[in-house]
């Protein structure tokens, strides 16, 4: 195919790019991982230029951070602007109006017409710590249930609450107490002999019977939940199950977290996914795309929740910086003008319609799945037996960097490519992109059967 905007014109890595992972090898340690092996030197909307002047198309978004596009003219004129007046003062020091403004945007869009209000953080992994701090502050209560396949974060207590050993939790035991893991969803590979909405009973059930067995409910303090399983390959879970789970928790006092750190601002085609399921979490955490790029995260709750914790009991040096609130803000008004929550359905269609393509001319996908812009395809050896296929991924992987597309690999079992390309990428680019996965995976599947 001939490619407008795909352009490798070395072998990946190039020159400049060996050498600066000579560099890199030398001085940052082996367990931070990488994907492409090469450096990035410019970067515009939903295009990726590296150090020797390969261009890619970018269907990873930085793990879902860049829904506005990279370096967004409105964003980037809102970051200058913001470093002209001041950089930081620490917010429970002097504090700042972009704080202000931003949590009260967040509050308005958030699901749920009751009260809110919004604290901020760096990372995602710190806005869910501090979301099971609130919880446990306001509840009186010790224990944490989180699901089976879910990723919340890398430090000690959201480590504790992902639901998947390797990488995150091998060897880096004991864990946080008090921290359990109740089943969920993966429709794919639930037993044949049931539909979606009777599995979803069947694991509502256990749910319950997970009070008798793990932990009594008068104990539990918060249920989390990712919308979407990210890292586990986006795992789409029934809408009954998500609905139960919450009249559980409100029949017992506890309460409902939403994880949309990976799902939120327009990824799904809406604020956030939760809208999907038609449920008003309690507290809400996000982090990623809300300020394209910037390191902030947030906690939005029901007012008397997050009116809990006492004065000094939150924060952090740099929560809320004034550039990462400003470039939220930003954001919020690029999804506003280009309507980037219909750009999320628009651009999950036209995925999907490819996928469907792609499903009936190879065999080793097995599934094809997506909500919205968060779309991923699942690979096996065999459709019937529903074998992860550990192979495919990774080299479908690098086939895609070799024509000028990066993507992601997930996965429970390693196998699966996910999507999360920036919400603001031209349809030229994304039937381009789309071609070149199923180039990709042509080369992938012979590749792998030698």
């Amino acid at each position: 195919m001939s490619k407008k905007f795909a352009n490798v014109k070395t072998e990946l890595p190039g020159p400049k790019a060996k050498e600066l992972l000579d560099r890199r090898h030398n001085i940052v340690p082996d367990g931070v991982s990488y994907g492409a092996p090469t450096f990035v030197d410019t970067a515009k909307g939903a295009l990726l230029k590296d150090v020797d002047g390969n261009q890619f198309i970018d269907f990873a978004g930085a793990i879902g951070v860049i829904n506005a596009g990279h370096s967004h003219d409105t964003v980037v004129s809102a970051l200058q602007d913001q470093a002209a007046k001041y950089i930081h003062t620490g917010f429970n020091v002097m504090m700042y109006d972009p704080y202000i403004e931003f949590a009260e945007k967040l509050a308005e869009l958030a699901p749920g017409s009751f009260d809110k209000k919004v604290m901020f953080l760096n990372s995602g992994a710190e806005a869910n710590e501090n979301a099971i701090k609130i919880a446990r502050k306001y509840t009186g209560r010790q224990a944490v249930v989180s699901f089976t396949g879910g990723f919340h974060g890398r430090t000690l207590m959201t480590m504790s609450m992902t639901g998947k050993v390797k990488p995150y939790k091998f060897e880096y035991g004991p864990f946080a107490p008090e921290v359990y893991h109740a089943p969920f969803p993966y429709n794919y590979r639930r037993p044949e002999s049931m539909g979606e909405d009777e599995y979803a009973e069947y694991l509502l059930k256990q749910v319950e019977d997970f009070f008798i067995t793990e932990v009594d409910p008068t104990q539990v303090a918060a249920f989390i939940m990712e919308p979407v399983q990210g890292e586990s390959g986006f795992i789409i879970p029934n809408k009954k199950f998500v609905q139960g789970v919450y009249e559980l928790c409100k029949q017992h006092g506890i309460l409902f977290i939403a994880d949309e750190i990976q799902t939120g601002f327009g990824r799904t085609g809406k604020y956030f996914a939760m809208e999907h399921f038609d449920v008003a979490p309690d507290m809400v955490t996000v982090s990623k795309s809300m300020a394209a790029g910037l390191p902030i995260s947030g906690v939005i709750g029901r007012q008397e929740v997050m009116d809990g914790a006492g004065a000094g009991e939150l924060g952090g040096t740099y929560c809320g910086s004034p550039l990462g609130c400003r470039a939220g803000l930003a954001v919020l008004e690029v999804m506003e003008k280009e309507n980037l929550n219909d750009r999320g359905v628009a651009i999950g269609e036209k995925v999907m319609r490819k996928f469907s393509e792609m499903y009936d001319r190879f065999d080793a996908i097995g599934d094809y799945r997506g909500l919205g812009a968060m779309c991923a395809l699942e690979f096996v050896t065999d459709r019937d037996s529903k074998e992860p296929d550990k192979k495919m991924a990774p080299q479908v992987l690098k086939e895609a960097r070799d024509r000028g597309l990066i993507a992601l690999k997930a996965g429970v079992y390693d196998n699966v490519v996910r999507l999360l390309m920036p919400l603001v990428i031209t349809d030229e680019q994304l039937e381009e992109g789309l071609e070149i996965l199923e180039e990709a995976i042509e080369a992938a599947t012979a590749s792998v059967k030698v």
